[in-house]
């Protein structure tokens, strides 16, 4: 076996590995032999029959395994003994494979970006500063009144009461296509909240101004992205009637609002809001001091960048961006998005400080535990509800999808360690100052 260099420019490598036919053979006998006991053909007992047999039935097969076998020990030796850690999959093509035959040498052409040594980072030079709001008891207030209107409940208006955004109409409905009923179009006595958006975009509009007992006929058009397939795009008409108008009614602020929200009484509840207040403020303030700390990390290390590595991550940032400006196209069988150069700006950053981190982490042997990859697999699948079980299932089908997992609570225990070796100064601040700080993030 010889593994020959063939280019180093920057961080580009290039290597020929050459496994000779006399190798390949022998590596081929040897694996026959091992399997050779556990061999049965008709006429021969277990485990005796001849070689030339074994290699006649199995030869082509066995071959094929070892020589992958041969050539992915050449590409760890390799790696192992250059220290060089490639920043993609290599790429990896058989010369004469269109031509090859048994006996001859086997010529693999090996082609990958190393990943760049990573300069050590004195973590003590850097200075951030901690923003902490603690809960007033106005912020309290804010978010028992937003609560209390999350369990509001709905009283009918004076009779003759036109509906107006934010009622409740109970409404019978029987929706045609072309005027013929279409199934799952029809219901009775349903409570829909007018402004909710629950319904076909421009339903609710037209049942603004409507009285109890009001027939109503209102137009649509079903979404071109609507689910079922047989209504997306087209027409409809709904008969509504309205059987009430309902008026949206506060709850009380009392111990009985508490208890719905599973307190014992108002000042246990006020004890819960304050707590979770404050980790809301805790969680954004962290953010901001990640920006703060990414930022100096990325003006005080400088490093080459594997070009592949800032291409693929350019081309993600655009056709992302791109989704972003055309949130009504869920495809991909859009045109061919081109990055430009603000994107490749913004993907050198993120490429620069993805591999300081993971430098940093490795240097630390920071893990992601099973408990903490659980705990990530938890917190995706309640946005799943009923379908928790298939989610995790995904998951533990998809070596990527855990990759994807696992990467930003791997970066966020490497912030955590960078944090405890910076100098940190806490700032007492307000509300809305960290608010207009977590803001200013999105605007960077």
């Amino acid at each position: 076996m010889q593994v020959t260099e063939t280019l180093k420019d920057g961080l580009k490598r290039a290597y020929t590995i050459t496994l000779t036919g006399a190798e390949l053979d022998a590596k081929v006998q040897e694996k026959l032999v091992e399997a050779q006991p556990g061999v049965e053909m008709k006429g021969f007992r277990k485990g005796k029959v001849p070689m030339a047999l074994i290699r006649k039935q199995f030869g082509t097969r066995v071959m094929g395994d070892a020589m992958q076998e041969a050539i992915d020990g050449a590409m760890k030796s390799h790696f192992d003994a250059s220290g060089d850690r490639p920043a993609m999959q290599p790429k990896v093509e058989m010369q004469n494979g269109e031509t090859w035959k048994e006996g001859q040498d086997v010529v693999v052409a090996m082609t990958y970006e190393a990943l760049p040594p990573i300069p050590d980072v004195d973590l003590a030079k850097l200075k951030l500063e901690k923003l902490i709001v603690k809960a007033d008891e106005k912020s309290v207030a804010e978010a028992l009144e937003n609560l209390a209107k999350s369990a509001q409940a709905f009283d009918d208006r004076k009779k003759g009461a036109k509906a107006k955004d934010g009622d409740q109409v109970v409404i019978d409905f029987l929706g045609k296509l072309d005027g013929e009923p279409f199934e799952g179009g029809a219901g009775e006595e349903y409570p829909l909240v007018l402004g909710s958006k629950s319904f076909i975009p421009g339903f609710e509009e037209q049942l603004v101004g409507a009285k109890a007992g009001d027939a109503v006929s209102v137009n649509v058009t079903f979404p071109e992205a609507y689910g079922a397939k047989n209504l997306a795009g087209k027409a409809a008409v709904f008969d509504c009637t309205v059987k009430a108008v309902k008026e949206p009614v506060a709850a009380k602020i009392d111990d009985d609002l508490a208890k719905k929200f599973g307190s014992d009484d108002l000042t246990a509840l006020k004890a819960q809001v304050s707590e979770r207040l404050e980790a809301e403020y805790t969680g954004a303030s962290r953010a901001v001091m990640k920006r703060a700390l990414l930022d100096q990390l990325d003006k005080m290390v400088k490093f080459d960048l594997p070009p592949s590595l800032v291409e693929a991550e350019a081309s993600q940032i655009a056709h992302q961006l791109w989704h972003e400006e055309n949130p009504d196209h869920h495809g991909h069988d859009h045109d061919n998005i081109v990055t430009t150069d603000e994107h490749k700006m913004l993907a050198e950053r993120r490429v620069r400080l993805g591999l300081l981190l993971a430098e940093l982490g490795r240097k630390e042997k920071v893990e992601v535990t099973d408990a903490e990859m659980t705990q990530a697999v938890l917190s995706q699948a309640r946005q799943y509800p009923g379908q928790e079980r298939a989610f995790f299932e995904y998951v533990q089908k998809n070596p990527g999808v855990q990759q994807q997992m696992r990467a930003p609570v791997f970066e966020d225990k490497v912030v955590d360690f960078i944090f405890a070796g910076a100098k940190v100064a806490e700032k007492t601040v307000t509300k809305d100052k960290l608010t207009k700080a977590v803001e200013a993030l999105d605007e960077m």
